[in-house]
């Protein structure tokens, strides 16, 4: 399974927060540039944990940086994120709640001083679209984040991604909305984009909103499969389909949508993609303790 995004570089930098290593982080962070392949590393470090625990003497040694800041914010969503679980709100305590919306509200504290201090950087706004969903900050708010972003980075893959999150139903869109701006972000973009997978995202959104045999009938639906093959046709199966991160998740995620769509030609195509690396997104939806064995079982059903 794809881990620290097939990057040695994220890997090196995660080490390195393991072992509360800022120099090693700081100038992990620094070799690149703020824009996608810095969201990866980013997207890492907020899962490690003890990040929480020394990088405020990193703050405190270089009052004037923004990176320990961003690293802080970052990781502070993160470990709210793991406070509330990914359990729908109903099966998440009051407990549970008061420690996440505490940790985001100061997460939020590091990331607008950030973005203070680097005024051009897109992270700290990505990074905020996440915590705003937890504070629930509304649509109007959620909307500025989102501009933020796109302002700086137009195309900005993770962006379009937690803005999808934050219009689908379950965070208080819907389906129209979520559809609407899936393909609309991917013909903004040009032809070989990532933001084609948020088409695939969106259907997949959709086919978990649903119960019983309506999922199977939504899937294979002559419109959904017609539109999946738009998006992977301009994406991932397009001659110029743009590498880096995000490149693995895409060729899965359109795997699992033909697959789930009953369309074996695509499916296959899009399995072949992989390259055989699986990403953990969006395979848990099958199968959490396992999304290796659900690759592997779709993989096998449409004769890949």
């Amino acid at each position: 399974m794809e881990k620290d995004c097939g990057d040695p570089a994220v890997t090196r930098v995660r080490e390195a927060a393991e072992a509360g290593d800022w120099a090693g982080v700081r100038d992990g962070l620094a070799a690149r540039p703020d824009n996608g392949d810095r969201a990866g590393m980013l997207w890492t470090l907020s899962e490690v944990a003890g990040v929480e625990e020394w990088i405020h003497r990193a703050i405190a040694a270089e009052p004037d940086s923004a990176l320990p800041l961003l690293v802080a914010g970052t990781r502070y969503v993160g470990w709210g994120w793991e406070a509330r679980t990914g359990a729908r709100a109903t099966h998440v305590s009051r407990a549970q709640f008061e420690v996440f919306h505490e940790r985001l509200r100061r997460a939020e504290t590091f990331l607008y001083a950030a973005a203070e201090r680097e005024p051009d950087w897109v992270s700290p706004w990505q990074v905020l679209q996440t915590s705003g969903r937890g504070l629930e900050v509304g649509p109007v708010v959620a909307q500025r984040r989102f501009e933020a972003v796109v302002r700086r980075d137009p195309f900005h893959l993770r962006a379009h991604q937690q803005h999808l999150q934050q219009v689908c139903r379950k965070w208080g869109g819907s389906h129209e909305e979520m559809h609407a701006f899936a393909r609309a972000s991917m013909l903004k973009a040009p032809e070989g984009s990532l933001l084609g997978q948020l088409v695939a995202l969106a259907h997949i959104e959709h086919w978990l909103d649903l119960d019983g045999e309506a999922c199977a009938q939504y899937m294979r639906g002559s419109d959904v499969v017609r539109s999946l093959r738009e998006a992977a046709d301009r994406s991932v199966l397009h001659a110029g389909f743009a590498a880096g991160d995000g490149r693995v998740q895409a060729c899965n995620s359109f795997a699992m949508a033909f697959a789930l769509a009953g369309d074996k030609e695509y499916a296959r195509r899009c399995f072949d993609a992989t390259g055989g690396v699986v990403s953990e997104f969006p395979w848990y939806y099958i199968n959490g303790g396992d999304p290796v064995a659900a690759y592997r079982n779709y993989r096998s059903s449409v004769g890949a």
